[in-house]
């Protein structure tokens, strides 16, 4: 959080605590230089700050896929969502994200 620019700091935060507190049994760990929580020994959610958007790393296909409608003008690859703005996050939809990745069965999308 120490590199984060300043406009972006508030929305990494909430992220976290968002995932702390949703990803009930999950690890919070450091993957692949960024905060990443894994239910076992594999990642399923991670944000970072990058050079032009926040990531959020979504990494349940099924998941991502049953909010794609509710995230039409932003960024959403197979398992990545950028936001180009800290101010375009919709923390309810990140909430209601984490809490399906938790109810989840399914496997994480191949890279």
């Amino acid at each position: 959080m120490k590199t984060v620019p300043k406009e972006r700091k508030s929305a990494m935060i909430m992220l976290r605590k968002l995932c702390v507190s949703e990803l009930i049994g999950f690890e919070e760990s450091m993957a692949y230089g960024m905060p990443g929580y894994k239910n076992g020994a594999t990642v399923e959610v991670a944000f970072n700050s990058q050079k032009n958007y926040i990531a959020l790393y979504i990494l349940k296909k099924d998941v991502l896929d049953r909010y794609r409608n509710e995230l039409k003008g932003i960024s959403v690859g197979k398992g990545c969502i950028r936001y180009s703005s800290a101010k375009k996050i919709d923390f309810d939809i990140v909430k209601r994200l984490l809490i399906d990745t938790v109810a989840s069965t399914a496997t994480i999308c191949p890279r």
